[in-house]
Protein backbone atom coordinates (compact mmCIF):
# COMPACT_ATOMS: atom_id res chain seq x y z
CA UNK A 1 0.00 0.00 0.00
CA UNK A 2 1.39 3.38 -1.03
CA UNK A 3 1.99 5.82 1.83
CA UNK A 4 1.12 9.44 1.30
CA UNK A 5 4.08 11.78 1.81
CA UNK A 6 4.08 13.34 5.22
CA UNK A 7 3.31 17.02 5.41
CA UNK A 8 4.04 19.37 8.26
CA UNK A 9 0.88 21.39 8.77
CA UNK A 10 1.23 24.74 10.45
CA UNK A 11 -0.55 25.17 13.71
CA UNK A 12 -2.76 28.23 13.92
CA UNK A 13 -0.17 30.46 15.59
CA UNK A 14 2.84 29.13 13.71
CA UNK A 15 1.72 30.25 10.26
CA UNK A 16 0.93 33.76 11.42
CA UNK A 17 4.35 34.07 13.07
CA UNK A 18 6.08 32.65 9.98
CA UNK A 19 4.27 35.11 7.71
CA UNK A 20 5.18 38.04 9.94
CA UNK A 21 8.83 36.97 10.07
CA UNK A 22 8.91 36.65 6.29
CA UNK A 23 7.19 40.01 5.88
CA UNK A 24 9.73 41.69 8.13
CA UNK A 25 12.60 40.22 6.13
CA UNK A 26 11.04 41.54 2.92
CA UNK A 27 10.46 44.92 4.55
CA UNK A 28 14.10 45.11 5.62
CA UNK A 29 15.52 43.92 2.30
CA UNK A 30 13.19 45.44 -0.28
CA UNK A 31 10.74 47.79 1.42
CA UNK A 32 7.00 47.78 2.06
CA UNK A 33 6.05 48.07 -1.61
CA UNK A 34 7.59 44.63 -2.26
CA UNK A 35 5.35 42.92 0.28
CA UNK A 36 2.87 40.47 -1.21
CA UNK A 37 0.69 37.93 0.60
CA UNK A 38 0.93 35.59 -2.38
CA UNK A 39 4.73 35.74 -2.39
CA UNK A 40 4.86 35.25 1.37
CA UNK A 41 2.68 32.17 1.00
CA UNK A 42 5.04 30.78 -1.62
CA UNK A 43 8.11 31.47 0.53
CA UNK A 44 6.44 29.90 3.57
CA UNK A 45 5.38 26.83 1.63
CA UNK A 46 1.61 27.17 1.99
CA UNK A 47 -1.20 27.71 -0.48
CA UNK A 48 -1.74 31.24 -1.72
CA UNK A 49 -5.08 31.33 0.12
CA UNK A 50 -3.63 30.29 3.51
CA UNK A 51 -2.44 33.78 4.63
CA UNK A 52 -6.04 34.98 4.27
CA UNK A 53 -6.92 33.11 7.45
CA UNK A 54 -4.71 35.57 9.35
CA UNK A 55 -4.55 38.72 7.23
CA UNK A 56 -7.48 39.78 5.07
CA UNK A 57 -5.22 41.94 2.88
CA UNK A 58 -1.80 43.56 2.68
CA UNK A 59 -2.90 46.46 4.89
CA UNK A 60 -3.83 44.05 7.66
CA UNK A 61 -0.37 42.51 7.36
CA UNK A 62 1.28 45.95 7.61
CA UNK A 63 -0.80 46.78 10.67
CA UNK A 64 0.22 43.51 12.31
CA UNK A 65 3.88 44.22 11.55
CA UNK A 66 3.59 47.68 13.08
CA UNK A 67 1.87 46.24 16.14
CA UNK A 68 4.62 43.67 16.72
CA UNK A 69 7.17 46.46 16.33
CA UNK A 70 5.59 48.58 19.05
CA UNK A 71 5.27 45.54 21.30
CA UNK A 72 8.97 44.74 20.86
CA UNK A 73 9.92 48.35 21.51
CA UNK A 74 7.91 48.32 24.74
CA UNK A 75 9.65 45.13 25.90
CA UNK A 76 13.06 46.69 25.18
CA UNK A 77 12.17 49.84 27.13
CA UNK A 78 10.66 47.97 30.06
CA UNK A 79 13.77 45.78 30.27
CA UNK A 80 15.99 48.88 30.34
CA UNK A 81 14.00 50.78 32.98
CA UNK A 82 15.50 50.47 36.44
CA UNK A 83 13.76 52.63 39.08
CA UNK A 84 16.71 52.14 41.45
CA UNK A 85 19.00 54.18 39.18
CA UNK A 86 19.56 57.90 39.62
CA UNK A 87 17.40 60.04 37.33
CA UNK A 88 20.09 60.81 34.74
CA UNK A 89 21.33 57.22 34.56
CA UNK A 90 17.80 55.89 34.31
CA UNK A 91 16.87 58.23 31.46
CA UNK A 92 20.15 57.45 29.70
CA UNK A 93 19.40 53.71 29.88
CA UNK A 94 15.91 54.24 28.45
CA UNK A 95 17.21 56.55 25.72
CA UNK A 96 19.90 54.06 24.75
CA UNK A 97 17.31 51.25 24.56
CA UNK A 98 15.08 53.39 22.35
CA UNK A 99 17.90 54.38 20.01
CA UNK A 100 19.19 50.82 19.91
CA UNK A 101 15.78 49.62 18.77
CA UNK A 102 15.49 52.33 16.11
CA UNK A 103 18.97 51.59 14.74
CA UNK A 104 18.35 47.84 14.56
CA UNK A 105 14.87 48.22 13.04
CA UNK A 106 15.02 51.28 10.79
CA UNK A 107 12.64 49.98 8.10
CA UNK A 108 10.20 48.60 10.63
CA UNK A 109 10.29 51.89 12.56
CA UNK A 110 9.34 53.82 9.43
CA UNK A 111 6.32 51.57 8.98
CA UNK A 112 5.43 51.81 12.69
CA UNK A 113 5.30 55.59 12.66
CA UNK A 114 3.47 55.72 9.34
CA UNK A 115 0.73 53.49 10.77
CA UNK A 116 0.75 55.35 14.10
CA UNK A 117 -0.26 58.60 12.40
CA UNK A 118 -2.87 57.04 10.11
CA UNK A 119 -6.34 58.44 10.91
CA UNK A 120 -7.77 54.92 10.66
CA UNK A 121 -5.34 53.41 13.17
CA UNK A 122 -6.92 50.55 15.12
CA UNK A 123 -7.58 50.76 18.85
CA UNK A 124 -5.20 47.85 19.40
CA UNK A 125 -2.36 49.63 17.60
CA UNK A 126 -3.10 52.96 19.33
CA UNK A 127 -2.93 51.19 22.71
CA UNK A 128 0.39 49.57 21.76
CA UNK A 129 1.79 53.00 20.87
CA UNK A 130 0.70 54.36 24.25
CA UNK A 131 2.47 51.51 26.05
CA UNK A 132 5.81 52.54 24.53
CA UNK A 133 5.48 55.89 26.28
CA UNK A 134 4.70 54.42 29.71
CA UNK A 135 8.32 53.86 30.90
CA UNK A 136 9.17 57.51 30.13
CA UNK A 137 5.99 58.79 31.79
CA UNK A 138 6.76 56.69 34.87
CA UNK A 139 10.30 58.09 35.04
CA UNK A 140 9.10 61.70 34.72
CA UNK A 141 6.41 61.22 37.39
CA UNK A 142 8.92 59.62 39.76
CA UNK A 143 11.42 62.43 39.21
CA UNK A 144 8.76 65.09 39.79
CA UNK A 145 7.76 63.43 43.06
CA UNK A 146 11.37 63.60 44.22
CA UNK A 147 11.78 67.20 43.08
CA UNK A 148 14.47 66.28 40.53
CA UNK A 149 12.79 67.97 37.55
CA UNK A 150 10.31 70.79 37.03
CA UNK A 151 6.61 70.44 37.74
CA UNK A 152 4.25 70.24 34.81
CA UNK A 153 2.29 67.83 32.66
CA UNK A 154 4.31 64.58 32.53
CA UNK A 155 2.97 63.81 29.06
CA UNK A 156 4.14 67.17 27.70
CA UNK A 157 7.59 66.79 29.27
CA UNK A 158 7.82 63.26 27.88
CA UNK A 159 6.81 64.53 24.43
CA UNK A 160 9.63 67.09 24.42
CA UNK A 161 12.22 64.55 25.52
CA UNK A 162 10.87 62.01 23.04
CA UNK A 163 11.07 64.53 20.19
CA UNK A 164 14.77 64.96 20.90
CA UNK A 165 15.41 61.21 20.87
CA UNK A 166 13.30 60.67 17.78
CA UNK A 167 15.22 63.45 16.02
CA UNK A 168 18.49 61.64 16.69
CA UNK A 169 16.92 58.41 15.46
CA UNK A 170 15.81 60.16 12.27
CA UNK A 171 19.31 61.58 11.68
CA UNK A 172 20.69 58.07 12.12
CA UNK A 173 18.13 56.57 9.73
CA UNK A 174 18.88 59.10 6.95
CA UNK A 175 22.65 58.70 7.28
CA UNK A 176 23.38 62.10 8.84
CA UNK A 177 24.62 60.50 12.06
CA UNK A 178 26.49 57.18 12.26
CA UNK A 179 24.67 54.70 14.54
CA UNK A 180 27.59 54.28 16.92
CA UNK A 181 27.97 58.05 17.25
CA UNK A 182 24.27 58.27 18.13
CA UNK A 183 24.62 55.62 20.84
CA UNK A 184 27.85 57.14 22.16
CA UNK A 185 26.22 60.57 22.47
CA UNK A 186 23.18 59.44 24.46
CA UNK A 187 24.65 60.38 27.83
CA UNK A 188 25.56 63.86 26.61
CA UNK A 189 22.12 64.39 25.07
CA UNK A 190 20.37 63.34 28.28
CA UNK A 191 22.67 65.61 30.31
CA UNK A 192 21.73 68.59 28.13
CA UNK A 193 18.05 67.69 28.38
CA UNK A 194 18.18 67.64 32.17
CA UNK A 195 20.55 70.55 32.79
CA UNK A 196 20.16 72.81 29.76
CA UNK A 197 22.94 74.41 27.75
CA UNK A 198 23.69 77.41 29.94
CA UNK A 199 27.13 77.35 31.58
CA UNK A 200 27.18 76.59 35.27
Amino acid sequence: MMRMPETRPYHHGDLRAALLAGAERTLRDRGATALSLRELARETGVSHAAPGRHFKDKQALLDALALTGFERMTRALEAADDPTLAMEERLTALARAYLGFTIDNAELLELMYARKHDPDVSEQLAAAVERTITPFLRLVADAQRRGEIVEGDPERITLHAGATLHGIAAFTANGSLPPQDALDSVGEVVHHLLHGLRPR
